[in-house]
């Protein structure tokens, strides 16, 4: 005798419901045996292999037995044409389709007024709708669709909701740090009752971390995750209430938490009144948390520190392991390994964007003779979404032969880029970290008037080092209006830390300027937003150059915090001679140039540039060499601009 095989979940589930139907055609009048149709539904019931549909909806919405058959009865109007007929007849009222309050209360067991209380649970939770214009008795009862699916076994996201949440599955690779908070969210949360439990803030600066973290615990506890941005909650108190209603609804049918993602401001006020409502497991990923009158517990998920990003980095790549599918040797494995340092002490990525990204380039890195150039390029080219929004990026094109200084400010611009070089090596190899993160952001200076060299020298350190440069234009960025300022500063720098950018702030004193004597509110928070400057400077991770075209003007504390104060002092006769030297390209035809009597002209380079690139114009359209002749007309041009005739001391013997 064989074993009859058991039946799916879902096969087992349907018969449930057929059984369940044939109960109420017979509470309806149908002459079928009471006792046959008892006996095929408690071994339809048996047959389960774990709660039907219909069990598992009352017992969490707290059904009556009464309000459980209600359900039943509105569904097998839509299931069943025998019993959806029976309804009609019961009304005596042809063409009249559907089941009414009246004729359950007539007809079922046990009934109760109150199961259309809209407080109760078939109304609260939406699970059935209902046409009162006859009346509360004749009122036509009519299941909510997303209800009647699921009771014949196919449960999804309602409809209404689909362009709102995204679904989140557990991470594949996750930092030491991220998976010590998931044990700590675990331990927090065994002590609670998930189903009313606090709200979790997951605070920092990681997006992708937070729900990587939010989506292990859900998978600990046995649930998926849903992510909704706060921007996208409804503005309307009726519709935050009905947003509310449908998720936690589907918060039990799907067995799913919630995370509530804000961007880089703070919570909107809808979101607020939407997380205060909702009960069930709720995360909020956020940089900082709000008052809430719930109850709520904190856990900090940054970006990974250089360390564990270098550690993803080689798990991503499948550096220093057995692998089979093309990974990276150990000869590539070492000329690698100077390149992840700078990599992971420059550019501040999530544990899920490294994985991507070594995914995409491990082949890549194979197949390029200069893997380290590929990597570093490939992180770079993150970033440039945001901070293109926010500032301008500059071509770094000059080299060091490009930049005529004096040896001293030569020397201090490559000790800049030493200490940018190896960050990583010195703070947390060598343990200056663990004395303090204060301190540790590398900053610089650039003093000197316009065009002695500021902005080509934080060039040259772009290219040596193979970053983005990025201009902050401070007029943009410095408000009238209180509060703004700081916000603008705090995105240049958010967006900045992930891509590893040198940011160039011109003009620097506009904002960094001495700080005012409190005089009113509006002194007070200038002040403020200086401090705040300061703090983020200390912090960033990457290099941030300063210039101003006058020193004295900068606050002296200000001053302090700064690791390097470059001064670039306007050229002397010598240093503008190797100027002229380098303005000219080889392929520039050239006639009689005497660079000697060039240098006797009193500029900076800048301006030397400006004149021998407008010379060469001059040359081009009247098809001859680039000779003094031009030049003097350049240079005379060029002093016009700055109202400031020149001398004939300056332009003897030019032409």
């Amino acid at each position: 005798m064989t074993t009859p095989a058991a039946l799916s979940w879902t096969d087992a589930n349907q018969q449930l419901m057929a059984a369940e139907l044939g109960r109420l055609r017979q509470r309806l009048g149908a002459s079928d045996d009471a006792e046959a149709l008892a006996s095929t539904l408690d071994a339809a019931r048996a047959a389960m292999p774990a709660p039907a549909a219909i069990d598992h909806l009352a017992d969490s919405f707290g059904l009556s037995a009464f309000e459980r058959d209600v359900l039943l009865l509105c569904a097998g109007v839509e299931m069943d044409a025998q019993l959806a007929a029976q309804c009609e007849t019961a009304y005596g009222e042809p063409r009249r389709q559907g089941a009414s309050f009246g004729l359950a209360l007539a007809a079922l067991a046990s009934p109760h007024w109150s199961a259309l209380a809209p407080v109760g649970p078939l109304r609260r939770w939406r699970l059935l709708e209902v046409d009162e214009s006859a009346g509360l008795a004749r009122a036509r009862l009519r299941i909510d669709e997303r209800i009647l699916h699921y009771l014949a076994g196919v449960n999804y996201l309602d409809l209404r909701l689909h362009s709102l949440l995204r679904e989140a599955a557990p991470p594949a690779v996750m930092g030491e740090a991220h998976r010590a908070v998931c044990g700590a969210i675990a331990d927090a949360l065994a002590l609670e009752d998930t189903s009313d439990a606090p709200l979790l803030w997951l605070l920092g600066d990681d997006p992708p971390g937070q729900a990587d973290v939010a989506a292990e615990v859900a998978a600990m506890l046995g649930l998926g995750l849903r992510v909704l941005r706060a921007d996208d909650v409804p503005a309307g108190h009726a519709e935050i209430d009905a947003l509310a209603t449908l998720w936690q609804r589907e918060a039990l049918l799907l067995g799913s938490a919630l995370l509530l993602r804000c961007g880089a401001d703070a919570l909107p006020d809808a979101a607020l009144r939407l997380v205060e409502s909702l009960r069930g497991l709720v995360f909020v990923g956020a940089r900082q948390p709000q008052p809430l009158e719930r109850a709520s517990l904190r856990f900090a998920v940054d970006k990974p520190g250089a360390l564990e990003q270098k550690r993803l980095w080689r798990q991503a790549l499948g550096l220093g392991a057995d692998r089979s599918d093309g990974a990276l040797d150990g000869q590539l494995d070492a000329s690698l390994d100077a390149a992840l340092d700078l990599v992971a002490g420059q550019f501040r990525l999530s544990a899920r964007t490294i994985e991507a990204e070594g995914e995409r380039l491990a082949p890549l890195l194979v197949a390029s003779e200069q893997p380290a150039s590929v990597m570093r390029s490939a992180c770079r080219n993150l970033g440039h979404a945001r901070l293109d929004e926010l500032a301008q990026r500059i071509d770094a094109a000059a080299g060091w032969d490009d930049l005529v200084l004096p040896e001293v400010q030569q020397a201090t611009l490559r000790e800049i880029a030493a200490h940018v070089r190896n960050r990583l090596k010195v703070y947390l190899d060598w343990g200056f970290a663990d004395k303090g993160m204060r301190g540790l952001g590398i900053s610089a200076l650039f003093a000197g008037e316009s065009g002695t060299g500021k902005t080509l020298a934080a060039e040259v350190l772009a290219r040596e080092l193979q970053l983005d440069l990025y201009r902050i234009d401070l007029s943009a960025v410095v408000s009238k209006y209180i509060g703004e300022t700081e916000k603008n500063l705090r995105r240049v720098f958010d967006a900045a830390e992930d891509s590893g950018a040198i940011l160039l702030f011109d003009e620097a004193d506009a904002l960094f300027g001495k700080r005012s004597e409190v005089k009113d509110s509006h002194d007070r928070y200038a002040n403020i937003e200086v401090s705040y400057l300061l703090q983020r400077m200390e912090s960033y991770r990457g290099l941030a150059i300063l210039t101003t075209n006058l020193k004295s003007a900068l606050d002296a504390a200000f001053q302090r915090r700064l690791r390097f104060v470059v001064q670039f002092q306007f050229p002397d006769q010598a240093l503008r001679e190797a100027i002229w030297r380098g303005a000219f390209p080889a392929s520039m035809p050239q006639g009689a140039i005497d660079n000697a009597k060039l240098a006797r002209l009193s500029v900076t380079g800048g301006s030397i540039r400006n004149i021998a690139l407008n010379a060469a114009f001059r040359a081009a359209e009247l098809q001859a060499p680039v000779s003094m002749a031009h030049l003097l007309h350049a240079a005379h041009q060029e002093a016009s601009k700055r109202e400031r005739p020149l001398s004939d001391a300056e332009t003897r013997g030019w032409a």
